[in-house]
């Protein structure tokens, strides 16, 4: 059993920047491309395209997030969430040009791990990510000498999800902390508990909650938020010396747009509905759903679900569509009823990525995102950290 009417959300101007051809007022990366793009209406892009590609051959590889669109999944070499395919881009080392078809932070981390030797593409420089941006260098300097002065820092333990900069990578990796996926957040933060008393979880809060709460035992008390626009993060000493998790305020803009009355909505329309969500929904949606997990997690539950199950999807839209086509004996539909797109996603489109294979295949090197040694080091070691969790 199918359906389409969930899919069928509208769009609104605040939730799409399809085409790209503007920068994204939340972005840390808000240019325009450097280059003229092909028009949207170009009926030769495809055949562009393969064309650009068929001639860089082993030279390109191209990773493709699972939220971008349809049109450049189909390009893709291999496709995942964003750490997964940083790790894909290393240990390709015949591949002198990777192009990243995600977000900044993703493009980062693919240069961290991947040699000098190799160039990592982001085919529009204005593909940031909000939540990333929701974390400077400096705010979270900032609030490490907040916690100095608290005296709570030398027994605070940095965990930062991927999902952030490579300054803040850096910044964990200097105080000894880790980085941590959505699927091993967990691991991160027992380890963490065994290094300190307390956590600083940067840059979302509801990744950091939820996994605290719901998966680890800890009280909704024992998190405390900090707001890096508040004087001393809006929160006292007292509350900071009595927390367990210091929680970053970020959030993913999709994800932290699902809520309770969705969940209460679909379970009225669909019985018997299975809601599953990816953790940074908000702490209500995670303790409403039947299951919660992360992007990797999402696909592959609903790979191995039964015919005829239905099942409603709190994560972003491109991915819940491709899961709907791929899976047409089982009714998955939106879990929200508005438009839950990633913006930023969206800006690389068709037009952007021919015009990056293209400019490639003349031997142009566009938009290559350089993260520099010192940064790198330190962004480095908290990422061999997650590598070494148990």
């Amino acid at each position: 059993m199918t359906t389409t009417e969930p899919l069928d959300v509208q769009p609104t101007p605040l939730a799409l920047l399809l085409l790209g051809r503007e920068a994204d007022p939340r972005s840390e990366r808000g240019v325009d491309c450097p280059g003229d793009l092909p028009a949207a209406s170009d009926p030769d892009l495809v055949e562009r395209a393969r064309a650009a590609k068929a001639k860089l051959g082993e030279k390109v590889f191209i990773l493709g997030h699972h939220y971008q669109r349809d049109e450049v999944i189909e390009f893709a070499d291999v496709t995942g969430d964003s750490f997964k395919l940083a790790r894909d881009a290393a240990v390709r080392p015949e591949a002198e040009y990777i192009v990243f078809c995600g977000v900044h932070f993703m493009a980062e981390s693919a240069d961290i791990l991947t040699s000098e030797a190799q160039a990592v593409i982001l085919p529009d420089l204005a593909a940031g990510c909000s939540m990333a941006d929701m974390a400077t260098a400096e705010q979270v300097a900032e609030c490490w000498d907040v916690l100095t002065d608290a005296g709570i820092a030398d027994v605070t333990v940095p965990v930062s999800y991927m999902n952030s900069s490579a300054d803040i990578k850096a910044f964990t990796g200097r105080h000894g902390g880790t980085i941590c996926t959505s699927s091993n957040a967990k691991r991160a933060l027992e380890w963490a508990f065994g290094e300190g008393e307390k956590v600083l979880f940067l840059p979302d809060q509801h990744l950091g909650r939820n996994t605290a709460v719901r998966d680890m035992g800890f009280s909704l008390d024992d998190c405390v938020i900090y707001n890096p626009h508040k004087p001393g993060g809006g929160v006292t000493v007292d509350q900071l010396r009595a927390a367990k998790m210091i929680l970053w305020r970020g959030h993913c803009s999709v994800h932290g747009r699902f809520s309770l009355d969705s969940v209460e909505d679909v379970r009225a329309r669909i019985p018997g509905v299975n809601v599953l969500v990816h953790p940074e929904c908000k702490h209500e949606v995670v303790s409403a759903a039947d299951q919660v997990g992360s992007t990797e997690y999402i696909v592959k539950a609903l790979d191995a679900a039964s015919t005829g199950s239905a099942w409603a999807i709190g994560t972003e839209l491109n991915l819940v569509r491709r899961l709907a086509k791929a899976h047409p004996d089982k009714q998955i539909v939106f879990l929200d009823k508005t438009v839950c797109f990633c913006s930023t996603m969206n800006r690389i489109d068709l037009p952007h990525l021919v015009w990056t294979l293209e400019s490639l295949a003349d031997g142009n090197v566009v938009n290559r995102i350089q993260v520099d040694k010192d940064t790198e080091h330190y962004a480095k070691l908290a990422l061999e950290q997650m590598l070494a969790l148990p």
